[in-house]
């Protein structure tokens, strides 16, 4: 019996990523972090990382 194969995720965007995304520097990202105003981050590690289904849903949620 062979384990079912995982279900693909959808590619986690990077601090960078993300910034290039919405269009605002790498610091005020890490600012709405620490403000939690921002959208949802994960750590992996070190490393923030963003899912871009919740960015598209935070920034549909700013403009409302």
């Amino acid at each position: 019996m062979t384990a079912p194969a995982p279900t693909p995720t959808p590619d986690l965007w990077s601090i960078g990523d993300t910034a290039a995304f919405l269009r605002v520097p790498v610091g005020t990202l890490y600012q709405w972090r620490h403000r939690r105003t921002g959208p949802r981050a994960f750590k992996v590690g070190r490393h923030l990382r963003y899912d871009p289904a919740d960015v598209r849903a935070w920034l549909e949620d700013q403009a409302a």
